[in-house]
């Protein structure tokens, strides 16, 4: 398949899906901070679990600069129900450390007024802070146009077949970027609407290809059908 047919794929699913579950308007789910540090929470656990880890973290510090100076232990006890939380504490603390250092205040709203490769080195020059939080944050809560690829995203887009089976995550970030408009609300159903996808579907245990949309243009479904 060349590069065209791929792209022409990949746009195609997405409308398929913009059908399904209806074209949203982008929004943000909290405020630029809140978000950055939920999104490290949020890391290879739940969204129960982020929302519980957060929510113990601030009503036992209250403050930005209280967990920036918390004990670390007593940090990882409080957000100890997402997972790797050893991790986390530091790396939340280190954040915190380098943004209230450098803008004098937990705030960063600052990367509005930047473009999008300066935002992005920025954020991701920040200890623990990969492509998937930087995406997320730029895209929800500032309008760039990046796009988000997380387990689900991957999964989906791997078995359609528009990436590669062995294209990591963060190569996929890339790859899909460049099939579609650079359109910040194009970008944000793209990732909402495979991660519900991946989430309510295409499920990594035992996907429910036959109530699938997207079973007419799926590789992985079609290697299914071949072996029965």
């Amino acid at each position: 398949m060349t590069t065209l047919d791929v792209e022409a794929k990949t746009r195609l699913v997405h409308e398929l899906l913009n059908e399904h579950y209806g074209v949203q308007s982008i929004y943000a789910r909290l405020d630029p901070m809140h978000e950055l540090i939920a999104t490290v929470l949020s890391h290879r656990t739940t969204h129960a679990n982020e929302v519980t880890a957060f929510r113990t973290m601030w009503e036992r510090f209250g403050s930005w600069e209280a967990i920036r100076d918390a004990p670390v232990d007593e940090l990882t006890d409080a957000i100890k129900t997402a997972n790797y939380p050893e991790v986390k504490a530091p790396y939340i603390q280190q954040i915190l450390t380098r943004i209230l250092a450098e803008r004098g205040k937990a705030d960063i709203d600052f990367l509005r007024g930047l473009d999008t490769e300066t935002a992005m080195k920025w954020l991701t020059a920040l200890p623990g802070v990969g492509l998937k939080t930087a995406t997320l944050l730029l895209l929800f809560n500032f309008q760039k146009p990046v796009l988000p690829v997380d387990t689900h995203v991957h999964r989906v887009t791997q078995r359609l077949g528009v990436i590669g089976p062995k294209v990591s995550a963060e190569k996929a970030h890339a790859i899909l970027l460049a099939y579609l408009p650079q359109d910040a609300t194009v970008l944000f159903n793209f990732h909402k609407h495979f991660y519900w996808h991946g989430q309510r579907v295409c499920i990594w245990s035992y996907p429910r290809c036959p109530q699938c949309v997207l079973k007419g243009h799926c590789d992985y479904y079609a290697g299914l059908k071949k072996g029965d």
